[in-house]
């Protein structure tokens, strides 16, 4: 995510001589990474809303497939940013039109209701679960181009695993701006995840999830720290380190203004 640029770290005139030592030294952007089946790089607005898609599904109950399914939608259909409009009446992360009775323009431009309204109509199709995530996304979608899911699955499939805790520790963000005070946390998780308990002691799995879902959000909660299961992921260092045992617990700390 970082960009690479020319800097002249030193240089000598011996005479008529000019001696330049230059070296390449990396600027970094607000982005995140996932690290699990394969690899994804996203902006930090995409990562928000890919955690929102993903909490959505965790909190229904949906299989890692289905996920995977929504990602991959929403990557070719907005690029994983909730767009104020499209082709025709399309609106939102899933393009969903009002006129087809995906729900009002509020609606479809929520996230929340956008993925609630997609799991749904993709819980409905019989046969879902077996079908490739390209027939399943067309089953849905109705696309004009139904093969085009195809060329986001190994992204899609990359986010999911992270998101939804099959990997641990496989979502990273780095170089953040934290919103202080940042959005209630709970309230955040209720809506997205169907709990609002999130610190405390959680199933490996499950709180894999949830620490990856604290993460891909932190810039809107304002989170500088993340610890689960005996690592933790800064804001500062937007990485993840061993800092203890493996205990099953979930914390996490909100930032202060300065």
């Amino acid at each position: 995510m970082g960009k690479w640029v020319a800097g002249v770290l030193a240089f000598a005139v011996v005479g008529a001589l000019v001696v330049a030592v230059v070296v390449l030294r990396p600027f970094s952007s607000p982005g995140c990474a996932t690290a699990a089946a394969g690899s994804a790089d996203m902006t930090v607005e995409q990562a928000d809303n890919a955690a929102t898609i993903a909490g959505v599904g965790i909190a229904q109950g949906m299989p890692d497939h289905a996920v995977t399914v929504a990602l991959a939608t929403a990557l070719q259909e907005s690029g994983l940013r909730n767009l104020t409009g499209g082709d025709r009446d399309s609106a939102g992360l899933f393009q969903q039109r009002p006129s087809q009775g995906w729900g009002t323009y509020a609606q479809v431009t929520d996230p929340v209701h956008a993925a609630t309204a997609f799991y749904a109509k993709l819980r409905s199709e019989p046969d879902w679960p077996s079908l490739s995530v390209t027939e399943a996304a067309q089953l849905v979608q109705r696309s004009a181009a139904p093969e085009a899911y195809a060329r986001w699955e190994p992204r899609a499939r990359s986010m999911a695993a992270a998101l939804t805790g099959e990997f641990p520790a496989a979502l990273t963000c780095h170089d953040l701006t934290l919103t202080v005070p940042g959005a209630d946390v709970a309230t955040l998780a209720g809506q997205e995840l169907g709990t609002t308990r999130l610190s405390g002691a959680q199933p490996r799995t499950r709180g894999w999830a949830y620490a990856t879902w604290l993460v891909a959000h932190a810039a809107r909660l304002g989170l500088d720290q993340v610890d689960y299961d005996g690592r933790t992921w800064t804001a500062s260092s937007g990485a993840w380190t061993t800092t203890g045992p493996t205990d099953g617990v979930l914390a996490l700390h909100r930032a202060t203004a300065p």
